[in-house]
Formats: C-alpha cells, structure tokens, sequence
C-alpha cells in the first residue's frame, strides 16, 4: 500500500510540474523556455481578447527604445508561410510614448508573409514603440508564430536591421 502511494505521490508532483512549465511556455509575455530565439532577441506582445484560435482579437507588439539605435524610416514584420489568419492593413497603429504616429502607409503582402509600415515623418533613434494590429483574424488552429521585426533606417543609405522576434503562441 504504501509504494501504491509513493507511486502516486510521484505522479501527481511529475504532472503538476509539467503543467507549471506548460504555463510558463503559453504565457503572452513572449517569454518561452524552449523557443530557439536568443532571449535578448524576444519581443513582448499582447493580445487583447485572449488570442484564441479562429477569432478575431487586437494584437500588441512591443519593441523598446534600446533597441533603435537609428531612426527608422520602415518597420517590416515577417511572419511563417504556416500562419493562417489575416490583418486588416487599414486598421494598422503604431505608438510611440503613447501617442499615436502618422503613417504614410501600411501594407500587407500576404503573397510575401510581411506587413510594412511607413510612417510620414522616421521615428527618431531611442525611440520604443508599439504596433497595434486591430481587427485581425487569428487561424483556426492552436500553435506558435514567430512574427520577426526589421526596420530600415533612414537617411541617404538606409540600412536594415533585425530588430527581433515576437513568439506568439495561440490557444486552441
């Protein structure tokens, strides 16, 4: 009797254990014990209705000021040939210090997987900012996206670079 209950003693703390990393890895917060992405390189995120498969939701993309070390004339965002939903380009914001930003376009090449973003005046170097996709439909099953972001910098020779990697999960 008692190896019966050592055995299930063992059990039950093996699964709560699983499931507490399972937890950890879903998490919104782009953060992911096992993702591959370098963790200076990952993006925090959000989605504001819970970002569940086949839905629609607003998702928030974060990259902070640290990481412009040039002004940027274009934000592209590249996401896997698996990713199913949709963006609405129209409903496209970007957010600096709070305020809204004045783009000259968005744009959505799903032929390419990318969204480029061009606002009307670069964002100055420092400067953090927040990408707001409104109104997007998320696919119809569960999984983990990596939407990478690159800018170009503006100026006479525009130079791009790899900003970093937002790994979204979406729940089933």
């Amino acid at each position: 009797m008692r190896r019966v209950l050592g055995i299930f003693s063992a059990v039950a703390v093996t699964s709560c254990l699983l499931t507490g990393f399972q937890g950890v890895s879903m998490a919104q917060s782009g953060i992911n014990l096992w993702s591959g992405v370098r963790r200076e390189n990952q993006l925090n995120h959000r989605f504001d209705f819970g970002g569940q498969a086949n839905g629609w939701d607003r998702l928030r993309l974060r990259a902070d000021a640290k990481r412009f070390k040039n002004s940027v004339a274009r934000l592209v965002i590249s996401y896997p040939e698996y990713y199913k939903g949709s963006f609405d380009p129209k409903k496209i914001e970007v957010r600096a210090k709070g305020k809204s930003i004045p783009l000259q376009e968005a744009r959505w090449d799903k032929d390419n997987r990318v969204i480029e973003i061009f606002p009307a005046e670069p964002i100055p170097a420092g400067t953090g900012v927040e990408i707001v996709l409104s109104n997007i439909k998320i696919p119809p099953f569960g999984g983990m996206y990596y939407f990478n972001l690159a800018i170009q910098s503006a100026g006479d020779i525009p130079l791009s670079t790899y900003i970093g990697t937002w790994i979204i999960s979406v729940g089933a």
